[in-house]
């Protein structure tokens, strides 16, 4: 279980059987009398990369009687004067402690107990590999769901600002259009209004002349003139 934010172990199920536990880069401080009660047989325990802090907080380890092998790397545990000689003191069980044991002698690259070679029946020691599995997503902190939150509203906003964009240029392009028609209004005002001026301006015989044109009728003028002929 590397590196999924786990915080705690408190929802470890119980894992009689299991030997190493890989706890590495998550963010545990504390509460390491779960793995006593719920993982008696440990050998294997790496909880390198994580926030612990004080020699006292691996005091529940001691519970652990098989245990042989503890990596605390890159805790800042590490940072604490007589920091090796304090923890084989505290767990006297311990063999290896950060890949060295006390005389400064490193571990093997491979331990049989550690893969597994030993046990009574390697069917068992399968089957608690797939129960951590199993209960591996109750393990995850509630801050991955809290940043699925966020992510979930900054789409939502992104989503209303994209909206709300479209409506703006929806009501931008209604009033051109509405700028438009008064336009084409006004320029068709313009030409009655310069048609009238131009009416206003001839003399009254040939505006006269120019309405009964406009209205389908002969001036009566130019009747007479064609009995004449």
């Amino acid at each position: 279980m590397i590196n999924i934010n786990l915080l705690s172990v408190s929802n470890l199920p119980k894992l009689n059987k299991l030997r190493k536990l890989e706890l590495s880069d998550n963010r545990i401080s504390g509460g390491l009398e779960v793995l006593a009660e719920r993982t008696p047989n440990l050998t294997h325990l790496n909880l390198s990369g994580n926030k612990i802090k004080d020699i006292n907080t691996l005091e529940p380890l001691k519970k652990l009687p098989n245990l042989h092998s503890l990596d605390l790397f890159n805790c800042e545990v590490t940072m604490l004067i007589n920091y090796r000689e304090s923890v084989f003191t505290l767990l006297p069980q311990l063999t290896y402690l950060d890949g060295f044991d006390a005389d400064d002698q490193e571990a093997p690259d491979s331990d049989p107990e550690a893969d597994g070679d030993g046990l009574e029946d390697e069917y068992e020691n399968g089957e608690a590999r797939e129960n951590c599995n199993a209960y591996l997503p109750l393990l995850l902190v509630e801050g991955e769901e809290e940043d699925d939150d966020e992510e979930e509203d900054d789409l939502d906003e992104e989503v209303i600002d994209d909206e709300e964009d479209e409506d703006d240029d929806l009501e931008g392009e209604e009033e051109e259009d509405g700028v438009d028609d008064e336009e084409e209004d006004e320029e068709e005002d313009g030409e009655d209004d310069e048609e009238d001026e131009a009416d206003d301006d001839l003399p009254r015989g040939e505006k006269r002349k120019r309405n009964l044109e406009d209205e389908g009728e002969e001036d009566p003028e130019d009747e007479e003139d064609d009995e004449d002929d």
